[in-house]
């Protein structure tokens, strides 16, 4: 998923809607579903079978698109249950809209470096090995609006809605680049999409021998047009502007190739004046997603605290949960699986006793890195960054049960 930085100005237009439909939701006012259950269901045959199946008509999650339209699109952590992002709410980011690319044309070029320049089409691709793997994608600058210029009615979608967890199916690069015949001294390669932007990236070629995929799957079923149909690039991982969709050629070098957006863009400046490039790992981050704005508690007692922790660097070995503002800090449980890259679900009960708490979470994956406070990561980064916003999150509950973002968790 090729990715940017979010304008306030962007994640406000685009989501004065949904927040317009929190806000009668919340009231009790609103639409009634299109199709209203019968007083008695077992007195009224049901529904025929079908070709496509459908959600319940009382269940409406939306992603919610920037104002443009073509910009971004955040996936709705808070209604998600487990770990997997139906593939219809994925979070989507892109440069100049979705291409309509017809798979009997598609062509994948493997050349530069190379022994054998080789071109493969979908067919060919999907001949080689498969594998499947649940990996999460995000784009890098997830969370932007927990960074500066934040306000409490926020919710985890307005929040961190920018990443999203799917089983992905292709073939290993590393098989590609075995076709193609790497050539010794071979460092970097060019990842080029199809795309009206020709998305283009730089990378490691250790990440080729590693982990990356050619996918063409996602969730079972062939990729969404929005996630890069028909073959992208995925870098479990990675900052998502890196994981090219709509994957149309591959070159070999010894070098990087500096392209826009390795330069002008998807660089970090740093308050030194200097500025961090080639920033690709996603580090550990977590994020409450309920309860979050714009639930209101209805009683005091046992609430179950639940949200999702992932790390770039591999798994999620443990999840902290604060209700005291960060002064104390209690273990969560860990939902199975744990897997590297991926989303993780974390759970802890909390006895609310009708006082006003913040509340927060701290991931620490398998390296031994800690997901830093707001304070820790602005001293690291400066006020001017666009990416890479792992701080920790906080929600603050009212006496009346309401709940609201915290900027400065």
């Amino acid at each position: 998923m090729t990715d940017a930085p979010i304008s306030r100005r962007a994640l406000v237009a685009g989501a004065a809607g949904a927040l317009g439909a929190h806000t009668l939701r919340r009231a009790g006012l609103a639409q009634a579903p299109a199709l209203a259950a019968p007083p008695d269901p077992t007195k009224v045959p049901g529904q025929p079978t079908s070709a496509l199946g459908q959600r319940s008509t009382f269940e409406r999650p939306r992603r919610i698109p920037s104002a443009s339209g073509q910009g971004v699109s955040l996936s709705p952590l808070q209604d998600f249950c487990g770990i997997v992002t139906p593939a219809d709410l994925h979070f989507e980011r892109h440069h100049a809209g979705v291409p309509t690319i017809d798979p009997h044309r598609y062509k994948l070029l493997v050349h530069g470096m190379v022994e054998r320049p080789v071109v493969f089409d979908l067919e060919t691709l999907k001949r080689f090995p498969a594998v499947s793997r649940l990996h999460f994608i995000e784009c890098s600058g997830n969370g932007s609006a927990g960074y500066r210029e934040t306000r409490p009615d926020l919710s985890p979608q307005l929040v961190d809605g920018l990443t999203s967890t799917s089983e992905w199916t292709g073939v290993p690069l590393a098989t590609l680049f075995r076709e193609a015949g790497v050539k010794p001294g071979a460092k970097w390669f060019l990842a080029e999409g199809e795309d009206a932007a020709v998305m283009t990236r730089s990378i490691p070629i250790e990440k080729a021998w590693d982990d990356a995929l050619i996918a063409y799957g996602q969730n079972g079923e062939a990729l969404r047009p929005e996630q890069g149909y028909p073959a992208r690039l995925l870098l479990p991982g990675w900052e998502g502007n890196a994981n090219v969709k709509w994957l149309r050629r591959i070159e070999v070098a010894d070098r990087p190739f500096m392209t826009r957006e390795e330069t002008s863009k998807y660089t970090d400046p740093l308050a030194d004046c200097t500025a961090r490039m080639f920033s690709f790992v996603m580090d550990a981050k977590s994020i409450i997603t309920f309860p979050a704005y714009p639930v209101t508690l209805p009683e005091k007692g046992w609430w179950e605290i639940t949200g999702i922790a992932w790390s770039g660097r591999g798994r999620i070995t443990r999840v902290d949960v604060s209700t005291d503002g960060g002064r104390r800090w209690a273990p969560a449980e860990l939902e199975q699986p744990v897997l590297a890259k991926c989303h993780t679900r974390f759970r802890h009960l909390w006895n609310w006793d009708g006082t006003e708490a913040t509340f927060s979470s701290r991931a620490v994956d398998q390296t031994g890195y800690v997901q830093p406070t707001l304070e820790q990561l602005r001293k690291a980064r400066g006020l001017g960054t666009h990416y890479h916003f792992n701080h920790i999150r906080a929600w603050r509950v009212r006496r009346d049960g309401a709940v609201s973002f915290e900027p400065e968790g």
